[in-house]
């Protein structure tokens, strides 16, 4: 698939996940993504398996480009770069860029056409500017980790790096809206947002509730705090389902449908202020009623009766799932030696269409070489500034080079 993006090139210097994974949105939208590293690579490289899902899940079909900033010639190879770049994208450590010549007043200078976006951890502009940001941080500082967690038990943390990417879903949203106000002003812009105020962002449902009611939020487990049953948990024989029927109407037809009709007009279950104040009676009664189903048999029930519902499943379990599978969000992708994994792909399709194929992240400076010719640099050139150590290939790669 061609994409949209096709023909707009990006330099990402993102590390871990919140810069690279915006880069990976625009590398689905077709753009020509090149991830420019330091000669050892992503600092996620060397962070086990951990790290190393991290590089693949966010890098796939871009380019790397392995080369050091601290040198005047690496910093001539970056120029060269960003001379034909449209889109600039990187989460360094406040203080970075500047250091490496990136500062963005710098850069949109010299390139007015550049787009320039940035992930920090706190904002820019507060005494907060200067921390190191990480995922875990802004979900303790922020107030996901606050209300998430058993009502009885400590505060804990989302089951995924949320807050990296929503931060980067937002800053490609204002990549894609500058690129859009670009067409017509012909000015690139500075685009930046943060683990902090992606974090905010999120919550905006939760923060109205506080607003209307003035009642702190609190940890509640998988309970909506001010609606039953909502998104609770129920036992089953082979697991568990979540099951959501607070309004009127819902409630009656699950109470029919289990039979449990007198818990309609009990004084404990009647309206949902009631059943919210004696959730935990409600949750007995619930549990008892499909204790002998599996979660087949119960979700089949509820979704019968079109009461919303979610039987909780595994990894295995998504990736054999007949409305994923249909969806084709799932990418193939091949990587060193013929292996193959997949990966959760973009979450929208355009006219019906997205991205089910994909190549590897690239070894850090595997695409050096290339770039280097394609920026203008002789053989001879290319071969000097390896001596000198200015940038770096993969070990393999340096080897057949250096037999031919």
């Amino acid at each position: 698939m061609r994409g949209p993006l096709h023909g707009i090139r990006v330099v990402d210097f993102g590390q871990y996940i919140a810069g690279p994974s915006a880069g990976q949105t625009l590398s689905d939208l077709g753009a020509d993504v090149v991830k420019v590293e330091n000669l050892r690579g992503d600092q996620a490289r060397g962070v086990g398996i951990f790290g190393q899902a991290m590089v693949q899940a966010y890098n796939r079909d871009k380019r790397s480009l392995a080369v050091d900033l601290t040198r005047s010639e690496g910093k001539a190879v970056l120029y060269r770069l960003l001379a034909g770049a449209d889109v600039l994208i990187q989460n360094f450590r406040a203080g970075s860029a500047d250091r490496l010549g990136l500062g963005v007043q710098r850069l949109r200078a010299r390139y007015p056409r550049l787009i320039y976006a940035n992930i920090t951890g706190f904002g820019a502009h507060g005494p907060s500017r200067e921390r190191p940001g990480l995922d875990i941080a802004a979900q303790a500082e922020f107030g996901l980790m606050h209300t998430t967690g058993p009502a009885d038990g400590g505060p804990q943390r989302v089951g995924f790096a949320v807050a990296d990417v929503s931060a980067a879903n937002a800053l490609a949203t204002g990549i894609l809206a500058a690129l859009y106000e670009r067409r017509e002003t012909g000015r690139g812009a500075h685009v930046e947002t943060s683990l902090m105020e992606a974090v905010l962002s999120l919550q905006a449902a939760t923060w109205g509730e506080y607003q209307l009611t003035g009642v702190p939020l609190r940890r509640n487990g998988n309970g909506q705090p001010n609606a039953a049953p909502a998104a609770d948990l129920i036992e089953v024989i082979d697991g568990a389902i979540v099951v959501s029927a607070y309004t009127t109407e819902k409630w009656a037809t699950l109470c029919r449908l289990v039979g449990r009709p007198d818990m309609i007009d009990d004084p404990r279950f009647c309206d949902n202020g009631s059943r919210v104040r004696h959730r935990g009676q409600l949750l007995d009664a619930l549990n008892a009623a499909f204790a002998g189903m599996t979660r087949a048999q119960a979700t089949g029930l509820l979704q019968s009766a079109g009461i919303v519902c979610g039987a909780v499943r595994d990894f295995d379990e998504i990736a054999a799932d007949a409305d994923v599978r249909a969806a084709s969000i799932l990418v193939d992708v091949t990587g060193a030696g013929g292996a193959e994994m997949t990966f959760p792909g973009s979450a929208f399709t355009i006219d019906g269409h997205r991205r089910t194929e994909s190549a590897a992240a690239p070894a850090a400076g595997a695409d050096s070489v290339g770039i280097l010719r394609e920026l203008g640099y002789s053989d001879d050139d290319i071969t000097d500034l390896a001596a000198r150590g200015v940038f770096a290939v993969p070990a393999q790669e340096l080897s057949e080079r250096q037999h031919t």
